[in-house]
């Protein structure tokens, strides 16, 4: 018997949410039930382009009887009260990235859907998708040997994507918006790091990149290198040990990787990786009665709001409404 769509309510009709609704619709295995945002117009155009119900409240997206979960994609500042919002409503919640501004938030969130029984996970897409996990296959199985050098680029102009990107009342800046790729990235290969050193450039109540290394238990040290307002070396994960290597661009959205020595290449992989894992995956665990994803559990977001938390207070960056 054929499974009918996954019913999505959408909290935040902007630029992403539209990405991710042509990414998912055409598929045929979700639909958009419901959708709520603080601009009526821009909701109710977001809703007719869906085939969605626009509502006039959260409350009444939220509970749509039809709503299989909530998907939160909307300025970090307002991720904490929507998730905590549709908790309490009894619905499962996939919320954008970062899932909040700081790892306590975080736990309070991650605690409150256990004491629910809910699922709740952070969209962080990467971690959906194949090329990651097989990256991470690669690392466990110990076949890059000695791990000698870790390089995480991510210099992106992103300042004309969207006004949150630089509003400081948005928690706008670099950190946040694209450094969290990173810093998930190899939490998830190595662990919750010992050490967290991290230099930044500030102005404008924002940070406009930063230098960040992570040192972990074994000794290994992880560069990091962000950047809000220029393409420098653009998006690129270098990884290179005594017996492989691998160097992937745009690692965050890859949809290919080699392992390699030399000109040998040891095993390489070659599948889609964008955001429509992320939502068959979510939906198919949902469906399964989970609480927590295998694909990014909370454990991973919670290190990585701790290294970012860690990283903010070394900057001395606190945003307009922690004060």
């Amino acid at each position: 018997m054929e499974q009918k769509p996954f019913g999505w309510c959408f909290l935040g009709t902007g630029t992403l949410a539209n990405n991710v609704a042509k990414e998912i619709l055409p598929t045929g295995r979700h639909r958009i039930v419901t959708t709520y945002s603080r601009n009526p117009e821009k909701n109710r155009a977001f809703a007719a382009a869906c085939g969605a119900v626009p509502c006039a409240s959260i409350d009444e997206a939220v509970l749509n009887p039809a709503v299989d979960a909530v998907y939160v994609v909307t300025p970090h500042p307002t991720h904490y009260n929507l998730v905590k919002q549709a908790l309490s409503l009894g619905k499962p919640v996939l919320c954008e990235k970062p899932l909040t501004i700081t790892a306590a938030e975080a736990k309070e969130l991650f605690d409150l859907a256990k004491e629910k029984g809910l699922y709740l996970a952070e969209a962080m897409w990467t971690w959906f998708a194949p090329t990651a996990n097989r990256v991470k296959e690669w690392v466990d199985a110990g076949r890059f040997g000695t791990i000698e050098r870790v390089h995480l680029n991510y210099h992106m102009n992103g300042q004309n994507y969207a006004p949150r990107v630089t509003d400081p009342a948005m928690a706008g800046g670099a950190l946040l918006d694209i450094g969290v790729y990173p810093i998930h990235y190899l939490i998830r290969l190595f662990g919750m790091p010992a050490e967290v050193r991290c230099t930044g450039r500030l102005k404008g109540g924002i940070d406009w990149g930063e230098e960040i290394d992570l040192t972990f238990s074994n000794g290994l040290n992880a560069h990091i290198s962000t950047s809000l307002d220029d393409y420098k070396g653009l998006e690129h994960l270098v990884i290179r040990g005594s017996e492989a290597s691998t160097s992937i661009w745009f690692f965050h959205m890859a949809n290919a990787a080699k392992l390699k020595k030399g000109l040998r290449t040891f095993d390489r992989i070659r599948q889609y990786g964008g955001m429509r894992n992320e939502f068959d995956l979510v939906a198919e665990e949902i469906r399964q009665g989970r609480t927590e994803s295998r694909f990014v559990p909370p454990s991973a977001t919670l290190d990585t709001m701790r290294v970012v938390d860690e990283c903010r207070t070394q900057m001395q960056l606190v945003y307009p409404f922690e004060q």
